[in-house]
């Protein structure tokens, strides 16, 4: 029997570009290579959702939940 053990992120942009510009989108290179790096520690993506957060009431900033498994 395999066991795995899970972490769970909410990946997001800084708060500046959602302050400056009304709303804030990932940025598909660094989102890459955050996934690039917790690929090489072993994890793999199980599932991801794709979230708008709101801020301070009229900033909205895009976030991502990431859930990872790896074998334990």
């Amino acid at each position: 029997m395999s066991r795995y053990e899970y972490k769970v992120i909410v990946y997001r942009e800084s708060l500046l570009g959602s302050l400056l510009l009304g709303a804030s989108k990932v940025d598909p290179d660094n989102f890459t290579d955050f996934l690039n790096e917790h690929g090489r520690q072993g994890w793999r993506v199980v599932s991801m959702e794709r979230d708008m957060r709101r801020l301070l009431l009229f900033w909205r900033r895009e976030s991502y939940v990431v859930i990872l498994e790896r074998p334990a």
